[in-house]
C-alpha cells in the first residue's frame, strides 16, 4: 500500500483493473460514452486492456484513467474475465473527441479493429490481422483530453464477410454503432476506456 502511494505521489502510472462491471457501466454513462457512441452498454464481462512499456510493467487500464500520451504505444493485449465462451470476438477502439470534445467534427476516429480473437483460459487472441491495426492516441496540441473507448463484441458470421471497412478505409468520421448494426455485432458485451491528454511539450 505504502509502495503504490508512493507511486502515485511520484506521478507513475500504478497498475489498476476494472473488478466490477457495474462500476465500468457506471463510468461510461458518467463520461457520456453510451449518448456519444449511440450504444446500449450494458456489459456481462470484464474487458482488461493492457498497454505494455518495454522493461517497465504494463499499464493496465480501468475506466477513465488518464494515461501519458508517450506511455499509450501499445500494442494493447486483451484479456477478459467473464463467462463469455470461446469466441470468435471482435475488439474496436474509438475516438469520439477529434480533433477535440468541444469540436469532433472528425469523430469518431476509428483506432483499433480487429476480429476472430478467441478466448484462452483469459487472454484474447486473435487468429488473422487486424481490419485496422492499433494507432497510438494522438490528440492535438491545445485538445483537452480525448477518450479512447474499447469495446468488445461477440463476432457475427456477417463481420467475417463485410465489405464495409478495410485497411486502406479512412479512420475517420466513423461510427461503431452504425458498424455494430450493419453487421449484425448486437451490443458490445464489455469494455472499458482510458482518457490522453497532449503531451505538454506538443
Amino acid at each position: 500500500m505504502k509502495f503504490t502511494l508512493l507511486l502515485v505521489a511520484l506521478g507513475i502510472p500504478t497498475l489498476a483493473q476494472d473488478v466490477s462491471t457495474q462500476l465500468v457501466k457506471r463510468a461510461f454513462v458518467d463520461a457520456n460514452i453510451p449518448k456519444d457512441l449511440s450504444i446500449t452498454f450494458n456489459p456481462t464481462a470484464l474487458l482488461e486492456v493492457s498497454l505494455p512499456q518495454g522493461a517497465r510493467p504494463p499499464i493496465v487500464l480501468h475506466a477513465g484513467i488518464n494515461v501519458p500520451r508517450n506511455d499509450t504505444a501499445g500494442p494493447p493485449i486483451f484479456h477478459v474475465a467473464g463467462n463469455i465462451g470461446h469466441g470468435p470476438f471482435v475488439v474496436a477502439t474509438v475516438d469520439p473527441d477529434a480533433p477535440t470534445p468541444q469540436d469532433p467534427n472528425e469523430a469518431q476516429i476509428r483506432h483499433f479493429l480487429g476480429g476472430n480473437f478467441f478466448n484462452r483460459a483469459g487472454l484474447l487472441v486473435n487468429t488473422t490481422p487486424a481490419i485496422s491495426e492499433f494507432l497510438q492516441p494522438t490528440p492535438p496540441a491545445g485538445s483537452d483530453a480525448h477518450r479512447y473507448v474499447f469495446l468488445l463484441f461477440k463476432q457475427s458470421p456477417e463481420f467475417a464477410r463485410q465489405t464495409l471497412v478495410n485497411s486502406t478505409t479512412s479512420i475517420a468520421l466513423f461510427n461503431i454503432s452504425m458498424f455494430a448494426k450493419e453487421v449484425d455485432l448486437g451490443n458490445p458485451i464489455a469494455g472499458t476506456f482510458m482518457k490522453v491528454a497532449p503531451e505538454p511539450s506538443s
